[in-house]
């Protein structure tokens, strides 16, 4: 096992056979010991964060692939904090695709002028580059396509697959008496015939999510959702 990156929430390594390993730690996104899934950087650690959201990845992964929704998941050690996955190759330096269902975080610092917070959102989706220096700056489809990134073709693709995946995550939760507010995702070409799947993870860590109102931490969403 060869270790390959040391990202903010992951580590990753590569296995014999080809395909990686992704162990999961107890660091979250956020800043000044306050939990945010849209920030880019190491705010605080919470003690069991890492297995609560492979817990949850690998739930919602599974869920996923009897669906038919491509993705890199293999298996998962919830015991390890590992999760075994297909190789995949990330567009350009990499991308996040933000899901919105309500307007907060970001989106409603960026048009608080016309938004309202926790106005309606209709799964609107945004990309953003993944770009600490640049704090993951927003990048619109034509400019995706005219840097190499992206072609105009398999933006479509993206939109509708994050759409698609996020109303499966939402009408989960939903079943659960829980609202998904915004979600982040990441795809991937598979190495294996350049086909765009879903890689990375599904997990409180990336969402946020309420219930009566209130926000859901990730170790409590995970229980909500599993139990």
């Amino acid at each position: 096992m060869k270790h390959i990156y040391t990202g903010k929430t992951k580590d990753v390594y590569q296995l014999e056979e080809g395909n990686y390993l992704l162990k999961f730690k107890d660091d979250v996104t956020g800043e000044d010991g306050v939990f945010d899934p849209g920030s880019n950087q190491v705010g605080l650690t919470i003690e069991g964060a890492g297995r609560a959201g492979l817990s949850l990845t690998k739930y919602f992964f599974e869920k996923l692939n009897e669906k038919g929704i491509a993705t890199h998941y293999v298996d998962a050690n919830i015991k390890e904090a590992t999760m075994t996955v297909k190789p995949a190759k990330v567009f350009g330096k990499g991308l996040e695709v933000i899901c919105r269902f309500r307007a907060v975080g970001s989106f409603l610092r960026r048009y608080k002028s016309y938004a309202k917070e926790g106005q309606p959102l209709n799964a609107f989706v945004e990309v953003t580059l993944k770009d600490d220096e640049l704090q993951d700056p927003p990048i619109t489809k034509d400019a995706l396509d005219m840097l190499g990134i992206l072609s105009a073709d398999e933006y479509e693709i993206l939109k509708k697959l994050t759409q698609d995946i996020c109303r499966i995550i939402k009408d989960d939760l939903a079943s659960k008496g829980i609202e998904l507010y915004d979600i982040k995702l990441e795809f991937g070409r598979s190495e294996k015939d350049d086909h765009i799947m879903l890689i990375d993870e599904i997990s409180g860590g990336n969402m946020r999510a309420f219930k009566d109102g209130k926000y859901i931490e990730p170790l409590e969403l995970e229980k909500l959702i599993l139990s």
